[in-house]
């Protein structure tokens, strides 16, 4: 069972889908990165590509984020994080978007930009390049913004304008946290 680590929310248990389709990113792995940014949250605007249960965006949203969009193609993992939203009483600080990752991005181009920004797709779909690019295309992070990749490769990601930051492996996780670089005025 998962829970919200720490915040407005600390201890609220959340639900997941049952069977193979999503892989929750582990508790060890979660308070990792949390432990990581956790100076970089207050006040902050957050997209959680893959939502999955909403796991990683709720929590950031518990430990003070300012808002945050949850993103999943799969319409039962969209009621799962409605329901968590609910339980952690965070609904009224996320908006839900339930399709593909590229019309999300699509979408969002122009319109808004993040601050963090979470990327943990099923390990052998081939989707973080593609995710990678058409952020970086579509301008969707912040400078000083950080991008965050879970993967099973041993190989740190690497994308156009955004330097590493953190590479490290948790049991069978890696964890890449890119930032984007700030440009000189």
């Amino acid at each position: 069972m998962m829970r919200i680590i720490t915040g407005s929310a600390k201890g609220a248990r959340l639900e997941t889908l049952e069977g193979e389709t999503t892989r929750p990113t582990a508790e060890r792995t979660k308070e990792a990165v949390f432990s990581i940014l956790q100076f970089d949250l207050e006040g902050r605007r957050v997209l959680d590509l893959f939502g999955g249960s909403g796991q990683l965006a709720l929590e950031a949203l518990s430990r003070g984020a300012a808002s945050a969009y949850i993103a999943d193609a799969d319409p039962a993992a969209c009621e799962v994080i409605k329901r968590n939203a609910r339980k952690t009483k965070l609904f009224d600080r996320m908006t839900l978007l339930c399709t593909d990752f590229k019309s999300v991005l699509r979408n969002l181009s122009g319109k808004q930009t993040f601050h963090l920004v979470f990327l943990d797709p099923p390990y052998q779909s081939g989707y973080l390049p593609t995710a990678l690019k058409l952020l970086s295309d579509y301008g969707l992070v912040t400078e000083g913004g950080y991008v965050v990749c879970e993967t099973e490769s041993p190989e740190p990601l690497s994308c156009p304008g955004m330097s590493l930051f953190r590479h490290s492996k948790y049991g069978r996780a890696y964890i890449t946290i890119l930032e984007k670089e700030r440009t000189l005025s």
